[in-house]
């Protein structure tokens, strides 16, 4: 499987501590190049006067659309999200090719640490980072589609990780002044 080009986008805070959004977008860069490289081709299929059964097939499978159809129908998302919310917690979010959305919001307080993991099958390596949730057997994967590199995993990892760090000096001074 060749790689996928992504793309990482940082949206900053807003007010500083507020909300962090970190955006992962995969690119149809790849697909968009290859169907304009096979359009002459189609072109010169589409000027023959005779049509089979043979010829739509290689006309469709030639004209680029079919290509691309293929590349989102295989790997329907678009895009993954995190936004953090140090003050409530975190929501992932899932954008597919068809416009679904499917959202996934982790309170604050079940968010025990953020954890980067090297994945390693017999097949490839990759990282991934995950959550650690109180009460879950498992961990909660941030990126639950799509591989991103290592250096755009750093960020959002840093952002997680001083977002916990927030939130545990937020208790400790709120013990502080209440004891």
């Amino acid at each position: 499987m060749g790689k996928i080009s992504m793309a990482y986008i940082h949206e900053g805070e807003w007010p500083p501590g507020t909300v962090d959004i970190h955006i992962v977008k995969k690119s149809l860069r790849k697909a968009v190049s290859v169907a304009i490289l096979l359009l002459p081709f189609a072109c010169i299929f589409l000027s023959f006067r005779e049509i089979s059964a043979t010829l739509i097939l290689w006309r469709l499978l030639l004209s680029g659309h079919f290509v691309i159809l293929l590349l989102l129908l295989w790997n329907p998302v678009h895009k993954e999200s995190v936004v953090i919310m140090p003050a409530f917690g975190v929501q992932l979010e899932t954008y597919y090719a068809s416009g679904r959305i499917i959202r996934r919001f982790i309170p604050a307080g079940e968010i025990l640490k953020p954890v980067l993991l090297e994945c390693v099958t017999p097949v490839t390596c990759y990282w991934s980072l995950s959550l650690l949730v109180r009460g879950k057997e498992e961990l909660v994967l941030v990126f639950k589609e799509l591989r991103p590199p290592m250096k755009m995993l750093l960020p959002v990892w840093k952002a997680l990780c001083a977002s916990m760090e927030n939130k545990e000096s937020a208790v400790t001074s709120g013990e502080v002044e209440g004891g």
